[in-house]
């Protein structure tokens, strides 16, 4: 008995050893290619590793790493095409592939672990992959563009023709057929992995074996298809069987061609549907064969016979064949295929996140229309992008309508007034039990469905109407990884942080939209304008340097940026021109190596960014340029639109300064050392003509003395450093004295927020947001709205799911959250972590997900204390401020600061603490 008891406790003392090592393991937890899980598409000549550290201890930074790439998931050396060996380096982001350049369409296996400087070596990481892309038409081995008909050349319409006109009625543009196409191949022996890499346009959804392949929603990205087309890559491996399998592919419209009727922002015809595919099928003796697009397949018109982009989707079940997509179907009245032209200059693999369904909006309520027959009024109590799912029973050749809207009208019925009529979709029923049904190839922003023609299962039923079994409303956006959580104890900022964020994601497609309905293009400003806030709730490093391909594929030959990307029509005057908008080809590859340290961007950006600033220079006059919509949508005595409180040549000429201002840094950073000075000396003179022109000395105000008008100046670097502390002032007295109410639009508010937030003026943003009697958040949500408006009093004659207002975001991350970087930081190398509490509000949590890993703040304030909870991931420094003048107030862990070896010191009237990383739990004794 005795023995029995030691052998049980030696067995718990070494389960608990054990278990003690492994909490203190030093780990890798998280594996990148070019910023992606899983990538595909992966450039063989140029690609990057990444990895994320864990680790109980503080002040841990990796010493070393070796990294190993294999053609094979063993790692034997006969597989192996690159091994690291040993590096004595700290860093675990962008870290370059340097060994034997991989083959095209292949699948890699790699691993790496890690050192840190505590002399802890980690396990190797866990086996991820990538698989390379085809980047020439050699590597697509002969695959053909197959179409069911071809464009007619006089029907071509590249540039879009922008809400076409009487001139345009009755125009045969865009009814062609919508094509399902199909293919047979036998699997002859053992198969180790088949590959697909293939492209529809303007959409397309791909089956095998009767199963769609992958989670993508209107795949590929949109592009400005003449220069650049996306394609996609899928491992199909497990979908296949031994013997036939068969191949299915519907295509739908997109931009690639807009249907001439119903409601069109903008019309485009690049060619009717086409696809191209490649299937790669690699066997377990080593041999290979494929599969591609070429005269073989066969092709007929499918069951969806209308589809826009802008107007909805029709779909006639009575039209489907059973089993089109699966081997042995007859499909002996099907036509061969017609090969056709390539599209594009280029084909090229999507590398950003795809757009997906991410989720399902629960239905509220059920209404009848009084006045209008087997009509019903479906509220899901959510402003989003979306579409939805219908199941419904009835008889054969039943149908179904269904209007989406925002907001309702004084009769309770769908209202599109504000968001492109008419957009509605029909279903015909095939009249074979339940039938479920949603679309596949446009999306609308909508709460509300008004469905006509037939009756909800909750309802008496009607002989000879269709009984609605359910109707759900599905969420759609791009897939990429939420990286961000804000949380306060001030209920209404909850509230404006989830109105934002639902505006982010109903705009954030494969381009970030202005608004899921009416227009669905990628006005530029927001992706500079609204960044911070977007990159603190998604990764959107593929998304952003998407948009930079996309901007440098749309710049014009005399410079040029136009204010959308892709360019699908060319807009008139400044709504094609405004400096505001094409300022983010400067911009936005700056933010993404601030977020993300990649400085590839920005060099691939550089002759467009030179090309803009010759462009802007020369439309200005003594440095002044006078033109664009400047501050959109502030709030003035008139209806919203141009700018009513500040001039347009105060914002344009800002703007213009600060891209040139930003040019003589990136110039140093990109190896353009000659450029450096050219830039700065020319910022230097657009400094001087402006506030020449705009500033006034005696009284400190700029211009109008709006909100627009001194903030921007004071962000952008063109206040002198004698006249900061006076125009700072002028601000605060401004807004003081128009009872703190936002005036600021599109443009301003963005430089209003970091204005007020960078010069310690956080209260006044409180005084400012923190209410619901003005027009602004708390108004519009007063108001009923679920997603940020177009407008600050949520107007109901234009957009209520609009993205561009939503700066306070970033103030509930930076500001009240307090997470941000230093100056000289990149991809958060260095964190800084400063709450700004106000307005006494009791805590706020924030946390951001950074390319290094988990960054987080929690506070809590009283009367007598303010604690401060901080995490600080592996790999990264952290400056800590908090808000008081004394060091001897401040303890961390139950220790005071002073005498617990932290770096501190008193700075500005607040107290800085240097860090390592780890979990630390500071709090100010009051």
């Amino acid at each position: 008995m005795a023995q029995k008891k030691v052998t049980y406790i030696f067995a718990v003392i070494l389960l608990a050893f054990f278990a003690c090592k492994q909490q203190s393991t030093f780990s890798i937890v998280s594996t990148t290619v070019d910023n992606m899980e899983e990538a595909t598409g992966i450039n063989p000549e140029s690609f990057f590793f990444s990895w994320k550290l864990q680790s109980l201890e503080r002040g841990v930074k990796q010493t070393a790493y070796q990294l190993q790439v294999s053609k094979n998931i063993d790692f034997s050396e006969d597989n192996l095409i690159w091994d690291s060996g040993i590096v004595q380096d700290e860093k675990s982001i962008l870290v370059e592939y340097k060994g034997t350049q991989p083959e095209p369409g292949q699948t890699y296996f790699w691993k790496v672990k890690s050192t840190d400087n505590y002399g802890n070596e980690s396990d190797w990481s866990e086996v991820s992959q990538f698989t390379t892309g085809l980047f020439s038409e050699k590597e697509w081995q002969g695959a053909k563009w197959i179409a069911f008909d071809k464009l007619a050349p006089e029907n071509r319409l590249v540039p879009g023709i922008h809400l076409p006109g009487k001139s345009y009625s009755g125009k045969d543009l865009g009814f062609h057929k919508l094509p399902l196409f199909r293919k047979e191949f036998q699997l002859k022996k053992e198969l180790k992995q088949a590959l697909v890499f293939v492209s529809g346009l303007g959409h397309y959804e791909m089956n095998i074996n009767g199963e769609k392949v992958g989670n993508r929603f209107m795949a590929p990205g949109w592009t400005h298809y003449d220069k650049t087309v996306l394609y996609n890559t899928y491992d199909v491996t497990g979908m296949l069987e031994s013997g036939k399998n068969a191949i299915g592919v519907t295509l739908g419209n997109g931009f690639f061609i807009v249907p001439n009727n119903r409601y069109r922002k903008v019309m485009t015809a690049y060619g009717n549907p086409m696809m191209i595919l490649k299937m790669q099928l690699e066997y377990a003796d080593g041999s290979s064969e494929i599969v591609i697009s070429d005269e073989s397949w066969h092709t007929a018109p499918g069951p969806v016979t209308y589809s826009s982009i802008y107007a909805g989707e029709t779909y006639n079940a009575t039209l489907e064949q059973k089993g089109w997509d699966t081997p042995n179907f007859d499909d002996s009245g099907w036509q061969n295929v017609l090969v056709v032209d390539s599209p594009c200059e280029e084909l090229l693999p999507e590398k950003d996140y795809p757009v997906e369904l991410k989720e399902t909006i629960s239905l509220k309520s059920i209404s009848q229309i009084e006045d209008l027959e087997n009509s019903y009024l479906y509220d899901f109590g959510q402003n989003a992008s979306g579409i939805f799912e219908l199941t419904v029973k009835g008889n054969r050749g039943d149908s179904i309508t269904i209007t989406p809207a925002e907001l309702l009208d004084e009769n309770g019925h769908a209202n599109q007034r504000a968001t492109g009529r008419s957009h509605f979709y029909t279903y015909v029923l095939k009249g074979d039990g339940v039938e479920t049904w949603q679309p596949k190839f446009t999306y609308y922003g909508f709460r509300y469905i008004q469905l006509d023609g037939g009756t909800p299962s909750t309802e008496k039923q009607l002989a000879g109407v269709p009984e609605i079994v359910g109707l759900k409303m599905i969420h759609n956006r791009n897939a990429s990884p939420e990286v961000g959580e804000f949380s306060t104890s001030f209920e209404l900022f909850n509230r404006i942080d989830t109105l934002i964020k639902w505006a982010i994601k109903s705009n954030f497609q494969s381009v970030l939209t202005d608004c899921p309905h009416r227009e669905k293009l990628g006005w530029l400003e927001q992706a500079f304008l609204m960044g911070e806030g977007v990159h603190f709730n998604y990764d959107v490093y593929g998304f952003y340097v998407k948009i930079v391909d996309d901007m440098i594929a749309a710049q014009t030959a005399d410079g040029l940026v136009p204010d959308i990307a892709p360019e699908y029509v060319e807009f008139w005057q400044d709504f094609r021109d405004s400096p505001e908008w094409g300022s983010a080809a400067v911009i936005v590859p700056w933010l993404i190596y601030k977020w993300y340290g990649d400085i590839e961007p920005m060099k691939k950006a550089w002759p467009m960014m030179e090309k803009y600033a010759q462009y802007l220079k020369g439309k200005s006059e003594n440095h002044i340029i006078d033109y664009g919509l400047g501050d959109w949508y502030d709030l003035g005595p008139e209806r919203p639109g141009y700018a009513q409180l500040t001039p347009k040549a105060l914002t344009a000429t800002a703007i213009y300064f600060y891209d040139v201002k930003l040019m003589s840094e990136i110039a140093g950073f990109i190896g353009k050392d000659s450029d450096t000075g050219k830039y700065s000396a020319w910022s230097e003179e657009i400094k001087t003509a402006f506030n020449t022109k705009f500033f006034d000395p005696e009284t400190k105000i700029y211009s109008t003395g709006s909100q627009t008008a001194i903030s921007m100046p004071l962000v952008v670097g063109l206040v002198n450093a004698e006249h900061r502390e006076e125009v700072v002032q002028t601000l605060v007295e401004s807004i003081s004295n128009s009872n703190y109410e936002l005036t600021a639009g599109d443009v301003g508010f963005n430089y209003l927020v970091k204005a007020l937030e960078s010069n310690e003026q956080n209260e006044l943003l409180y005084k400012m947001n923190a209410r619901d009697d003005v027009p602004g958040y708390g108004y519009q949500l007063k108001k009923g709205a679920t997603a940020l408006t177009e407008s600050w009093p949520a107007l109901e004659v234009v957009s209520n799911n609009h993205l561009m207002l939503g700066h306070l975001m970033e103030w509930f991350y930076k500001g009240l959250g307090g997470i941000g970087q230093t100056e000289e930081s990149l991809a958060y190398k260095v964190v800084k972590i400063e709450p700004k509490p106000v307005g006494g509000i009791q805590s706020a949590k924030a946390k951001y997900e950074s390319p290094y890993g988990t960054i987080s703040s929690s506070w809590n304030d009283s009367d007598e204390l303010f604690s401060l909870d901080v995490e600080v991931p592996v790999n990264s420094n952290a400056v800590i401020i908090l808000p008081t003048k004394n060091i001897v107030n401040v303890t961390e862990n139950g220790a005071p600061v002073s005498a617990a070896g932290f770096n501190a010191e008193q700075l500005n009237g607040k107290v800085s603490i240097k860090v390592g990383s780890g979990n630390y739990t500071f709090k100010v004794h009051k």
